[in-house]
């Protein structure tokens, strides 16, 4: 996995910081940024956090370039809804080697291992057979109905992956480019950086935080998983360990 924060808004904190000052002054839009030191803007977003004002936050995004990463974990990311993806296409991408993500599991068993190494295989095998067949199938199509060989052959070979990609499995690596706004970035720390998260988005998700963190450490301060504040919210279903889910967002955001 690899995860890179590739823009974001400038001085984030200090966007916020005036954003919510407009809401308690009578200062004008022009006046907003005056005199807000780091200073001033972090003690002014403690007090914001702390009043559970958090629309101020969404002024400000991060986007992120993810790679090294696969479909399970994508088809979970996109249901934060309030955000923006834009994901490498299968449709248009012809993988003449699929790269796959091992889960550790799997990894650590050898004859686990070793089977579902085959499956991949078989998969990348059945994907070159299937689209072989479907390009000649197509082209064929493409020139009975008049298009010229060159356009057939390139319209032959996009509609032919586009149907033989249903093969390929979950594991199938991935890249993917993400935008959140900041309100947005701490719901999906909330719920991906609780031990309950599925272990892939688990990992990604306090890669991010620590990308966050560096370029607005007030902000992500003491933000993880829900019971870093409070109670764990997962009622019966908790992992039980919140001492150590404690300890190990405070390393990880010392870091």
């Amino acid at each position: 996995m690899n995860v890179e924060l590739i823009a974001h808004s400038p001085e984030p904190e200090k966007v916020v910081a005036s954003a919510a000052k407009l809401c308690y002054s009578a200062t004008g839009a022009k006046g907003l940024m005056d005199d807000l030191t780091t200073e001033k803007s972090a003690s002014f977003l403690d007090k914001l956090l702390d009043f559970g004002h958090y629309s101020p936050l969404e002024h400000i995004s991060f986007t992120f370039a993810i790679e090294g990463v696969s479909r399970v974990l994508t088809h979970q990311l996109v249901r934060h809804r309030i955000a923006s993806y834009s994901q490498q296409s299968q449709r248009y991408v012809k993988l003449s080697q699929f790269d796959f993500i091992v889960p550790p599991a799997i990894e650590n068993n050898p004859e686990a291992k070793a089977i579902f190494i085959s499956a991949m295989e078989q998969d990348q095998t059945a994907y070159e057979q299937i689209v072989d067949l479907l390009e000649k199938d197509y082209f064929d199509r493409f020139l009975s109905e008049g298009m010229g060989e060159a356009s057939a052959k390139r319209a032959a070979e996009k509609s032919a992956i586009e149907d033989a990609r249903f093969v390929f499995p979950n594991a199938c690596e991935t890249k993917i480019v993400v935008t959140m706004n900041a309100r947005s970035l701490i719901n999906f720390f909330n719920h991906r950086c609780c031990m309950r998260a599925q272990w892939e988005i688990r990992n990604l998700a306090d890669e991010m935080l620590k990308l966050v963190a560096n370029e607005a450490p007030t902000l992500f301060k003491g933000i993880g998983p829900k019971c870093l504040t409070g109670p764990c919210p997962e009622g019966k279903m908790t992992c039980g360990n919140i001492v150590n889910v404690r300890e190990r967002y405070r390393n990880l955001l010392s870091v």
